[in-house]
């Protein structure tokens, strides 16, 4: 799917340097965890990546093509942090929310086999407000997925989230890697999936260390 190269990329807002010298490799089909504490750089780095903030030249590749040259963001899936700036103050279904969010064109039947694949095709009709944060979650993953990403970021996706879809939203983040979508997971709690994970990359005070795991490691390393 897609290939995520940053080489030495040191960035900062105004003259506070959030991110120091990092640099990582991601091959197609990769999943990456990106840990850290609040603070420590990782939504900034998240911002680079899908191009909101401006990096110097060849410091971020995707698919070997500089940042500042990739025209294709469309392959680019984002699940965001925060779901509750979604609370409208008039009704909205999931259907509409979606439909409001197409980049590209997708037939109905294939909407309706996305919303049946990430188990929510019974809701397409249920008003955006009135959604536990769990099935809120797999709105936002459908809707990253409509343009058929290469990569898939989320942002600590499975904050507020009960246990049990906690266990949903990685059996379904699982079945899209096998597919071979390179994901990019924030997260504060690596022990949740750590067999998942291809690759860590720890960030302290916007330094970071990257390192491979083989997936099925025991989760007490």
């Amino acid at each position: 799917m897609m290939r995520v190269t940053i080489d030495n990329l040191t960035f900062g807002y105004d003259y506070r340097t959030v991110l120091k010298n990092v640099s990582f490799k991601l091959n197609s089909g990769d999943f990456l965890a990106v840990v850290g504490n609040n603070g420590s750089g990782k939504s900034t780095l998240v911002k680079c990546i899908l191009g909101v903030n401006k990096v110097p030249n060849n410091k971020i590749l995707l698919d070997d093509i500089d940042i500042n040259l990739y025209k294709s963001f469309i392959n680019i899936g984002y699940v965001p942090q925060k779901f509750d700036d979604f609370n409208y103050e008039f009704p909205i279904t999931v259907n509409e929310i979606l439909m409001a969010s197409r980049y590209s064109k997708i037939s109905e039947s294939e909407k309706l086999e996305l919303l049946d694949k990430i188990g929510i095709l019974e809701i397409q009709n249920e008003n955006i407000n009135n959604l536990s944060g769990g099935q809120l979650q797999r709105v936002f993953i459908v809707r990253s997925l409509m343009n058929n990403p290469k990569l898939l970021i989320l942002d600590e996706p499975t904050v507020g989230v009960d246990h049990d879809n906690v266990k949903n939203f990685y059996k379904t983040i699982q079945e899209l890697n096998a597919s071979g979508i390179t994901i990019i997971l924030i997260t504060h709690n690596i022990s949740e999936s750590k067999d998942m994970f291809t690759h860590v990359l720890s960030i302290i005070d916007g330094e970071a260390n990257f390192r491979a795991l083989d997936r099925g490691e025991n989760k007490n390393d």
